[in-house]
């Protein structure tokens, strides 16, 4: 099978591209996925995804390295393997991140990554459920949405904000330059009652073209190489090996573990490492697999009373309730992402913008990755550092494409990301002390008030922490000698191979990774028909 264009990973910018590239019939495209179809009820009710982080058949089942820095757990390290990847199974929060981080990219040498040109690519992809305006766009592929349904409880959570001294914004997408400490509403990748998944949003209005195929249940083994030139993927299917030729490009979709995991399989990494787990290297590229950056983020729950909760509302008669509300109006909490509301304040002296992201539940679980709703009212706050210093890698252990990489995010190796996850505990410890919440606290579940000094505060987020599943920057881009891939999202000393995910970010958004991704997936197509235009006309 042959085809312009071969992308591997039907994920959130995988999606993307093959709906883009196919704009232009004459443009023949091959999508490879790893898992199946995205029929799981589960994915498209929103709230449905508290059942996918560790479904067998809709993620990978990856673990993250023991020598992680959580006292030797292994936590669970969703992916989504599945059409539409990880925006199949994720939260559905819908942040574009502070235009900071984007200017940063440019300074690292990335030239058209700042925010004023980025910023046109969050609006080409949007079709959001309000009038268009100067942030929010209509007409694009992805459905954004506010939630109609406002908690008290988060109501509350927002006025204890300000009396913290954060900024009340409207619109959490809508954030000048310098902003400081604030509190919002967070939107969703939600179209009506359903996930706007990239599989929902992108791919399937695609999917009738003739010039798109899309092969489901395909594990890609390795890159086709001839020399230097990517020419095509070879990959089996139900117990029988294929090859994909590309004519154009080879383009890696394959998120922040996938494509740095499917370039060394190809023997395209640090000679060292492919060495020591018998891969011939056929490029030698240090940086393939370093950087790898996420977010890690640690629980603060207390118990409330006198104040309605999500827990009640997920059980008995109030939960058919919900039922009803969701099927004949589609509202209620089932139409609910991760958080309803978020804020972003600064907890270090030092640092210049927030630093800290704390998203709020009226709600609270049992301890672990899975959410499982307590059966008394609660409240959550999950705080996360918004750009850790620490950081990690993902290795092939072996040349078997179907043994899992080493998934190592090295969290809080940093002094800095200590004392930030530290004092962003602290910070929301305050917030849930407030006039405004405190008349509704009956006690601080976890950490619980016995813990007071920073190395129980510490030890409690390395024993409790988990990941935000913002896996990105293990293929980053710039210009050093660990970066991976060119401002053009090139495979540097390679031709016809590109890598377009959230594994090319030079460093981690500041907020939630989704709709970056995204972003570089529609500014990416770009590049490409850009490039392809660049080489006909040379050609003529």
């Amino acid at each position: 099978m042959q085809a312009d264009y071969v992308i591997v990973g039907a994920g959130s910018a995988g999606c993307v591209l093959a709906n883009r590239l196919t704009e232009d019939p004459n443009t023949h495209v091959i999508l490879l996925e790893a898992g199946g179809k995205d029929t799981n009820p589960y994915i498209h009710i929103p709230a449905g995804y508290m059942k996918l982080l560790d479904h067998p058949k809709v993620t990978w089942g990856y673990k993250a390295d023991k020598d992680s820095g959580l006292n030797g757990r292994e936590i669970p390290y969703p992916r989504g393997k599945v059409l539409g990847g990880s925006s199949s199974i994720n939260g559905m929060i819908y942040i574009r991140s502070q235009p900071e981080d984007y200017d940063h990219w440019a300074q690292m040498g990335n030239r058209g990554w700042d925010a004023a040109s980025t910023f046109p690519y969050f609006r080409k992809a949007e079709n959001w459920e309000g009038p268009a305006d100067e942030v929010h766009a209509k007409g694009g592929p992805l459905f954004t949405s506010q939630n109609r349904d406002k908690p008290e409880l988060c109501e509350i959570a927002i006025e204890a904000g300000q009396q913290m001294g954060w900024a009340y914004r409207e619109d959490l997408n809508d954030l000048p330059h310098g902003l400081g400490d604030h509190i919002g509403w967070v939107q969703q990748t939600r179209g009506g009652r359903f996930r706007a998944s990239t599989a929902r949003s992108y791919l399937r209005p695609a999917m009738g073209r003739a010039n798109l195929r899309v092969i489901t249940n395909a594990l890609v083994h390795r890159i086709v190489l001839e020399g230097k030139r990517a020419v095509g993927v070879e990959f089996s299917r139900d117990g029988s090996t294929h090859r994909a030729d590309a004519g154009g490009e080879v383009i890696l979709s394959g998120g922040a573990i996938g494509s740095p995991h499917i370039l060394q399989l190809s023997g395209i990494g640090d000679p060292d490492h492919l060495s020591g787990i018998g891969i011939d290297t056929q490029h030698a590229l240090k940086g393939v697999g370093k950087n790898f950056q996420d977010h890690f983020i640690v629980r603060v729950q207390a118990e409330v009373q006198n104040i309605a909760t999500l827990n009640e509302r997920s059980r008995g008669l109030r939960f058919a309730a919900e039922l009803m509300k969701y099927a004949f109006n589609g509202t209620g909490m089932l139409t609910y992402a991760a958080s309803l509301l978020a804020a972003s304040v600064k907890v270090l002296p030092e640092s210049a913008t927030p630093d800290v992201q704390a998203l709020f539940a009226s709600a609270s679980f049992a301890l672990g990755p899975k959410r499982v709703l307590d059966t008394k009212p609660g409240m959550t706050s999950g705080v996360w550092q918004m750009r850790p210093e620490s950081r990690g890698c993902v290795e092939a252990k072996s040349a078997d494409p179907r043994e899992q990489p080493v998934i190592n995010p090295n969290y809080m190796a940093e002094d800095r990301d200590r004392r930030t996850v530290i004092a962003g505990l602290r910070k929301v410890r305050e917030w849930f002390n407030t006039p405004a919440l405190r008349q509704y606290l009956v006690t601080e579940t976890f950490p619980g008030v016995d813990v007071q000094t920073d190395d129980e505060f510490l030890a409690y987020a390395r024993e409790i922490g988990s990941t935000v599943f913002h896996a990105t920057c293990s293929c980053k881009m710039g210009s050093d000698s660990l970066s991976v891939v060119d401002d053009r999202l090139c495979v540097y000393g390679m031709e016809g191979l590109r890598v377009i995910d959230a594994s090319v970010m030079p460093a981690v958004t500041s907020t939630n990774t989704n709709a970056p991704t995204i972003m570089i997936a529609e500014k990416g197509a770009d590049m490409i028909k850009e490039d392809a235009q660049r080489r006909h006309e040379a050609a003529a």
